[in-house]
């Protein structure tokens, strides 16, 4: 079979395929990569790839043909390599691309050159970003933009299995907003919403980078603090109380006061997490017992107001 037939075979593939010399001149471009590409093949033939003129970069903008070539890796130890990059179109846009490397290797086996065989990845990444924009939606609360008792749930899971593993500690803090029933029969369940998003927005601003604040439902949340110690939690606890208490959601020419009530707990060695939440929620009715606005914590024999 002649090297015209090869050719035709090549330009008959749906992905991209072209060959590089050991100078990393192309010395072949089949028609999906000019396609893919916008280039043709006597605009890309005999030119270098060193030259940039495809200008891969990977996800953070470095440009491959400068720093971490897949090809010339792979002319240099014979590897095959895969990689997630985008290509520069002719027109000016980029295109996501999936290349894979292998080398080309003459009758005594020594590396003579390498091809890159390239896909459209843009399916794939829609897909991806559809994914993760279907699992965000499906774990974030809808009203206020933190998690939900689905995600609050999962988190639990992972600290409870950190737990186990190393054993680190975690907090558990339940929050409930004062009187919400009065605030909604007052001032309508749109003010109630603008209060149950401020009261998040607070306890989320507050938190470590690694805490997580969920609404559990209605007007309660849940704070899940890993690698915390009982005095720790108490004092991030009354933190949560004082910063909601000092807050409020303006409405007409009303400003209406909110407050909220905390209870909290620190997981014990060999304790299901669910034993925690439950020893956690019974703080929370001993603060709404003591007349709101206040925390326990389990341990604690006060309540902080």
């Amino acid at each position: 079979m002649n090297q015209e037939f090869y050719k035709e075979l090549l330009d008959s593939l749906t992905d991209g395929v072209y060959f590089v010399n050991l100078e990393k001149q192309v010395t072949f471009w089949n028609k999906a990569a000019e396609r893919l590409s916008g280039y043709t093949a006597k605009e890309i033939v005999g030119k270098s790839c060193a030259d940039n003129i495809l200008r891969h970069v990977d996800d953070e903008g470095v440009q491959l043909c400068l720093h971490g070539c897949p090809l010339a890796a792979t002319m240099e130890d014979g590897d095959l390599r895969e990689a997630h990059v985008y290509m520069h179109h002719k027109f000016g846009h980029r295109v996501p691309i999936f290349v894979r490397t292998s080398p080309m290797r003459d009758e005594s086996g020594k590396i003579v050159g390498a091809v890159e065989v390239f896909t459209d990845n843009s399916k794939n990444l829609d897909i991806i970003k559809e994914m993760e924009s279907l699992r965000k939606e499906v774990l974030t609360d809808q009203l206020t933009g933190i998690g939900n008792r689905r995600y609050a749930d999962i988190t639990l899971d992972r600290l409870d299995s950190s737990m186990r593993d190393s054993g680190v500690p975690f907090g558990v803090v339940f929050a409930d907003i004062d009187h919400f029933k009065e605030i909604n029969d007052r001032w309508g369940h749109r003010v109630g919403d603008q209060v149950i998003a401020m009261v998040a927005k607070t306890l989320k601003t507050v938190l470590r980078p690694l805490d997580v604040a969920c609404r559990w439902g209605g007007e309660e949340f849940v704070i899940l603090i890993p690698n915390i110690t009982h005095d720790g939690l108490v004092v991030v606890t009354e933190r949560l109380r004082m910063l909601v208490a000092e807050s409020w959601v303006d409405y007409e020419n009303a400003r209406i006061a909110v407050t909220a009530s905390f209870g909290g707990a620190i997981s014990k060695e060999g304790e299901l997490a669910m034993a925690v939440v439950d020893r956690a929620d019974r703080q929370l009715y001993l603060s709404k017992e003591a007349g709101r606005d206040c925390v326990h914590i389990a341990g604690e024999n006060i309540s902080s107001r």
